[in-house]
């Protein structure tokens, strides 16, 4: 079975670990970005299978990112974006541009895995 590449995007450490592990466990190759810079000089060598990030993020935020792979890569890759409650101004946002799907801090790792798996089956 070919590994599915997801790239995680999370500037918290804590938060990345624990998802990177969880994700590692269900046999995905996981690609850690703490910011966009990363998650742009990733991008601009592989494509990953899936994306999953933060919407605050230094540099280049999740809103900025679903409108770079939709509007200047022309990339379908399935976009999750992650944000605290409360937020929904910005999670509209991400939607308007194009991504897949919303999950609210705090996240719970199952349920994360669930949301990945059904992405990449729609695809």
């Amino acid at each position: 079975m070919v590994k599915k590449h997801l790239l995680l995007a999370e500037d918290d450490e804590l938060l990345a670990s624990l998802l990177e592990y969880r994700l590692k466990l269900a046999g995905f190759e996981v690609i850690l970005a703490q910011d966009g810079k990363e998650v742009k000089e990733y991008l601009s060598k592989e494509t990953p299978d899936i994306i999953v990030s933060d919407i605050m993020m230094p540099y280049f935020s999740g809103i900025e990112l679903v409108d770079f792979l939709r509007n200047t890569l022309h990339s379908q890759i399935p976009v999750i974006v992650i944000s605290t409650a409360g937020n929904e101004e910005n999670v509209l946002s991400a939607f308007e541009l194009g991504a897949n799907d919303f999950i609210a801090k705090p996240v719970n790792p199952s349920e994360l895995l669930v949301r990945v798996n059904r992405e990449l089956n729609k695809a």
